[in-house]
């Protein structure tokens, strides 16, 4: 026991020491911001009281082993700063140059490279998909209502297709074909990619659909998904570093993140393979993902042109449905602000996000090595970026006020719930009421009344319900009921 706290002391005094002991080639002015915003981490709430953290605080608390981070200002990277180590074991740290998987942020980089077709009218946004497929057809049913699905549909989630992730191959597993992925056949580890509802009338988020589209662009250019987009994409935005190669090079092993699961175990192999790499597959950093966020900024201003033009950017920033737009997400967090574009990732074992403004020339990309089943401290640090830079209208916390609730209280309330299948567990301490959502972590639950509770690390509304007797029977989370199931061990 005694050995094992000395590796953790260690551990979190190397992250320390990493965000304290590198040399900065960074100006006084820039270093100052830095140290701002890994001390002022701040989440979806404001209560008056411990609003705001350190990144060694929060990655501590979210069991983060590994974290990168990249500052757009003015249309420039203004600093990239690798935090913890890349590979625990090999005590290998972070550096602006390791490489993460970007998840489902590759997803933009994948409309860039469909656009691009589409500005050289080799395909068109609003025809049948089956008019481009050659090695695989679409199987159309009822479920499509005699509608078609087109590339503007998949590229935005709103085609009502299946599978909306995936969770890739461990080193060693039969690799699918891609018309194996869509057909869920085997060794696809997924189901087939199928009609659920009748396309553009909502979204529905499909990684699935993206795949179909990465089918079509090997099908029209007669390439390799992976060379067309390095070739056309990737080299003239300048993500000299990125690759859609799966797996990736032996050569680049030493720079490659591995991935962690929550409870802070290693992922099989390090890493897993996605042949579905349009979805999943990009292996960057966060400054190469800057470079692609600078250029959209830079193309919908009308000021450059490096693969799309201002008009075709405009086009992919338009939202189709809600928020939804071509391989990337648009909304503005006041109604008439300046617009946001962004994208989340998340892999086994890897958790990222990529935010750019439409009217500034500001953004940040944070990647991590850890698997998480929400996206907690790439918000925090978001949120600290957005305050330190000033961003117009971005982080707009709601305020509650929090009350203390009786310990005879919190002991009913502890136990184990049912939430649609996800084991969620409360106990209670000397700070009060603790739930784990996922891995082995804890999380403090604050009381808004008696009864209606959040967490710091979920947005969302809690209830906790009775029945008639003042029996703790579940809790409401964002209108699902979980279903009390054990008291308190």
């Amino acid at each position: 026991m005694r050995t094992f706290l000395l590796f953790i002391f260690i551990y979190f005094a190397s992250i320390g020491s990493y965000l304290s002991a590198q040399t900065s080639p960074f100006s006084p002015e820039t270093n100052e911001r830095i140290s701002l915003v890994e001390n002022s981490l701040a989440g979806w709430v404001q209560t008056g009281n411990g609003d705001t953290w350190t990144l060694v605080e929060r990655m501590k608390n979210y069991n983060i082993n590994g974290l990168s981070i990249a500052v757009i200002h003015n249309y420039q990277i203004e600093w990239a700063k690798g935090y913890g180590f890349g590979d625990v074991s090999e005590q290998r740290p972070v550096t602006e140059n390791t490489l993460f998987q970007a998840a489902s942020i590759s997803k933009s980089l994948n409309s860039v490279g469909i656009l691009k077709l589409v500005q050289d009218k080799k395909l068109d946004l609003n025809t049948d998909i089956n008019n481009y497929l050659v090695s695989w057809k679409f199987p159309y049913d009822t479920v499509c209502k005699g509608k078609i699905i087109t590339l503007a549909s998949l590229l935005s989630h709103t085609g009502g297709l299946s599978v909306s992730g995936f969770p890739g191959y461990e080193k060693g597993d039969r690799i699918p074909t891609i018309p194996q992925i869509l057909d869920g056949a085997e060794p696809a580890n997924t189901s087939p990619v199928r009609s659920l509802k009748e396309p553009g009338r909502e979204v529905i988020y499909s990684g699935g659909g993206t795949t179909i589209t990465q089918l079509i662009l090997s099908d029209i250019t007669k390439q390799p998904y992976d060379e067309f987009m390095q070739e056309n994409v990737l080299d003239p935005l300048g993500m000299i570093s990125s690759s859609f190669t799966q797996p990736p090079p032996a050569a680049k092993e030493k720079i490659l993140a591995t991935g962690y699961l929550a409870d802070g175990k290693e992922i099989n192999g390090k890493y897993h393979i996605y042949p579905e790499q349009a979805a999943a597959g990009l292996w960057t950093t966060p400054s190469d993902l800057c470079r692609y966020i600078i250029e959209t900024q830079l193309a919908f201003n009308g000021k450059s042109f490096s693969v799309l033009t201002p008009e075709m950017t405009k086009i992919r920033l338009t939202p189709i449905i809600e928020d939804a737009a071509l391989g990337t997400w648009v909304n503005s967090r006041v109604t008439g602000s300046y617009k946001y574009f962004n994208h989340n990732g998340g892999n086994a074992g890897f958790c990222c996000t990529a935010i750019g403004c439409e009217n500034s020339g500001d953004g940040v990309v944070i990647m991590t090595n850890t698997n998480a089943d929400n996206n907690g401290i790439l918000e925090e640090i978001a949120n600290s970026v957005a305050t330190v830079y000033q961003w117009k209208d971005y982080y707009i916390p709601e305020r509650k006020d929090v009350i203390n609730v009786s310990p005879d209280i919190l002991t009913r309330y502890a136990g184990t719930y049912d939430l649609g299948g996800r084991i969620i567990k409360f106990k209670t301490s000397p700070e009060g009421l603790l739930v784990k959502i996922f891995g082995d972590i804890y999380f403090n639950v604050l009381f808004t009344s008696e009864n209606e509770f959040f967490i710091r690390e979920y947005r969302g509304y809690l209830k906790f319900l009775t029945d008639n007797e003042h029996n703790v029977t579940g809790f409401l989370f964002n209108g699902m009921t979980a279903k009390k199931i054990t008291p308190n061990e």
